[in-house]
């Protein structure tokens, strides 16, 4: 009796290479970061080394160029009195104010300008025409209509935040495929309905860039308005030290200014990284 041998070859299973454990990875961005970070730290050290090495050598007063250990003084004496954490909290008080105010008023007009075609011919030529003045050409405006107390300040912060906050939105709801806004015209969703299951998930990314940069232009036109009439915040702080003579107060408020700008971006930058995540999951 003959037998009939099988016309299927026999394969070998090949086993799939085991993941690398998770600490490799972890290690190789902690490597990775350590790396950016000394890298980053290069140009601020030499310059902090140039500065030494002036003030050293006399190339200008010490009234026009504090030495770096008298900056470091004030610095601590300015925390140990409150009077930086008070000045500080003031402005950031102020920010928060404007970007609730005007972050939401942009938002709600880029909203309705990239949902609603009706609006957008009637509103986004004007609002185009209102985009291009500076924040400083409003500043005479709102002096007459609120003075010069704490409305002025937030309202002028809140109209820089406003025109970015709103633009980008616009443009991340214009940029979403037609064919996906059709679908909740299919589905007959009301205006909330698909701001928050279509809109909000597809644009998510262009809102959130506008945000951010809305807040460093908050922070910039904070610290202007603070400069030009203020009584009280870290930029009057400077103003104050530049009257007394003490330039040691200056750089300390400019050091202050700086690292919070830095602190805002890096917020800003892990927000947006959660919210990727966050956009993913939406769908």
């Amino acid at each position: 009796m003959n037998t009939v041998s099988s016309s299927v070859p026999y394969v070998t299973e090949v086993p799939l290479p085991a993941a690398g454990p998770r600490w490799r990875t972890a290690a190789a961005r902690l490597v990775t970061g350590s790396v950016n970070v000394a890298a980053g730290l290069i140009l601020p050290l030499l310059l902090l080394a140039l500065w030494q090495y002036a003030v050293e050598q006399h190339w200008l007063a010490e009234q026009i160029l504090p030495p770096p250990a008298l900056v470091w003084q004030s610095l601590l004496e300015l925390w140990d009195s409150g009077d930086l954490t008070a000045n500080l909290a003031i402005s950031l008080q102020r920010l928060g104010w404007s970007l609730l105010i005007g972050g939401g008023a942009g938002f709600v007009l880029g909203v309705v300008m990239g949902v609603s075609r009706t609006v957008q011919a009637y509103v986004y030529p004007s609002f185009q025409l209102v985009a291009q003045f500076p924040v400083i050409g409003w500043v005479p405006l709102l002096i007459i209509f609120a003075g010069i107390g704490e409305a002025l300040k937030v309202a002028a912060i809140a109209i820089a935040v406003v025109v970015p906050v709103a633009v980008n939105t616009f443009d991340a709801i214009r940029s979403i495929p037609r064919s996906l806004l059709e679908v909740g015209a299919v589905y007959r969703f009301t205006f909330g309905q698909t701001v928050r299951r279509l809109v909000l998930p597809a644009a998510s990314s262009g809102i959130f860039s506008g945000l951010r940069q809305g807040v460093m232009q908050a922070w910039l036109t904070l610290v202007f308005v603070e400069l030009l009439a203020s009584s009280e915040g870290i930029g009057y702080l400077m103003v104050w030290g530049r009257q007394l003579l003490q330039l040691d107060i200056v750089v300390v408020g400019m050091l202050v200014i700086g690292a919070v700008g830095v602190a805002l971006d890096r917020l800003l930058a892990w927000g947006e990284a959660r919210l990727h995540g966050w956009q993913r999951r939406a769908y």
